[in-house]
């Protein structure tokens, strides 16, 4: 995979309380992500979201995660929780990217347009690895990205995490501990945006994750944790030292 430098090195996400969020700052982490996907666990009012992010220090990204909510609620957010990037983490969808609801049978999708309703704002956009076609099973990512590049609104990172159903709702889409197929993902054609990694990543499989597949990325939301939300201080702590190690990173 490329080695172009990424937004970020290693994001912990669905963080829900300023306590956790000073932790996973002090562990070392450069990007925190906050939940904004109805139905999952890690889901933040606005409210609280206002708090945990006034607990992270300047220098540390603030990451909104969203499914399908439309540009301008997230735009909303993004100037009353004070978000510096948006981490799009809908379904990419079967169906012609243009003429694509927010909504549909399948589930939440954030098509590419998306990406030049936010303002300039950097976007990460989830993707998964899909059945081979042709032989690429990033496919489908490789087509929504070069959509929202063709509408000048390219996404600054693609956040390769666990692959789901069609039908699975926003709540479900990530955070569940499922873990990406290392060997296919690394096997496949690059993608021309920087990549980071997700899916199944704990303290115990990050270095490994990394030197299989050749991220300069990593995130981790329930690897991390003692129950949904609620961050382990052991665990925030061994995961970052482990991933700065294998990334090469000091200081």
């Amino acid at each position: 995979m490329p080695h172009a430098s990424p937004l970020f090195h290693v994001k912990i996400c669905g963080v829900t309380t300023p306590e956790d969020a000073a932790l996973v700052a002090r562990a070392g982490a450069d990007a925190i992500g906050l939940n904004f996907v109805p139905g999952s666990p890690r889901c933040l009012a606005v409210a609280a979201a206002r708090e945990v992010a006034a607990a992270i220090p300047a220098g540390v990204l603030r990451v909104g995660v969203f499914a399908g909510m439309p540009p301008a609620d997230i735009l909303r957010v993004v100037d009353e929780v004070g978000l510096d990037a948006i981490q799009l983490h809908g379904h990419l969808g079967d169906h012609p990217f243009k003429d694509h609801p927010l909504e549909d049978d399948a589930g939440p999708v954030d098509p590419p347009a998306t990406c030049a309703a936010l303002r300039g704002l950097p976007v990460i956009r989830a993707v998964r690895l899909g059945d081979d076609r042709q032989g690429d099973r990033l496919a489908a990512a490789r087509e929504w990205l070069a959509a929202a590049r063709a509408l000048g609104a390219p996404a600054v990172l693609a956040l390769v995490d666990a692959s789901v159903a069609t039908a699975t709702g926003a709540g479900q889409l990530g955070g569940t501990g499922a873990r990406v197929d290392w060997t296919a993902f690394a096997a496949a054609r690059p993608l021309e945006e920087p990549v980071a990694l997700a899916g199944g990543l704990g303290p115990e499989t990050v270095a490994e994750a990394i030197r299989a597949t050749g991220v300069r990325a990593v995130d981790t939301a329930s690897g991390v944790e003692s129950a949904p939300g609620h961050k382990d201080a052991g665990r925030v702590l061994a995961f970052v030292a482990a991933a700065r190690s294998a990334l090469g990173l000091t200081g």
